[in-house]
């Protein structure tokens, strides 16, 4: 009679187990790619959102002024004008934005660089240190023309009358990839 042996050998192979490792890179990679697209949507709509409502605030708390005379970020944050997440200190009025950047508001009075002209009837709301992406995004939305009056790309004016903004192609370098470059640009939008 012939005994057959067993082999009682548990387990796997070192090429089973380098396979399933390669397989779980592969969907890692793929998934950090997958968050990383996820987020910056979300922070792109989350400005958006931080920008509209910032605009209706201000809009509803000086219905009945003749001007914005006085609004800066003090008086938004203080009198809750500011949507709360993006206030990060209310004694000093500081606020920032979806893209980490500090956002600014302020009546046209009181800052000339930003404003085409410098009146109290007119505010602006400026936020800073944007990427290249998300400027491109912002300063080419359709913001509507309910008040809106121009833009301010790092520091060059936009006139209404370009507005929407171009992606390429704008006249005498008026679009979006000429003005919004790498490494931070502030956007302002001037409403009356």
């Amino acid at each position: 009679m012939k005994i057959l042996s067993r082999n009682d050998e548990k387990g796997r192979s070192m090429v089973e187990m380098l396979g399933v490792l390669a397989i779980i890179g592969v969907l890692s990679v793929g998934g950090i790619s997958g968050y990383s697209k996820a987020m910056a949507k979300f922070k792109l709509t989350k400005a958006q959102d931080q920008i509209t409502m910032l605009l209706m605030n201000i809009r509803t708390a000086y219905a009945t002024s003749p001007s914005y005379d006085g609004l800066n970020n003090k008086i938004a944050t203080s009198f809750n004008i500011a949507p709360s997440d993006m206030v990060t200190n209310s004694t000093t009025g500081a606020m920032n934005g979806a893209f980490g950047g500090a956002v600014t508001v302020s009546a046209c009075d009181e800052n000339g660089t930003v404003c085409p002209t410098k009146s109290a009837s007119y505010f602006f709301i400026t936020m800073d240190d944007l990427g290249r992406e998300a400027c491109l995004s912002l300063s080419t939305s359709d913001w509507g023309s309910d008040g809106m009056v121009g833009m301010n790309i790092g520091g060059t004016a936009i006139a209404a009358t370009n507005l929407p903004l171009l992606l390429t192609g704008g006249t005498d370098g008026v679009d979006a990839s000429t003005l919004c470059v790498d490494g931070g640009t502030s956007l302002s939008w001037i409403y009356y």
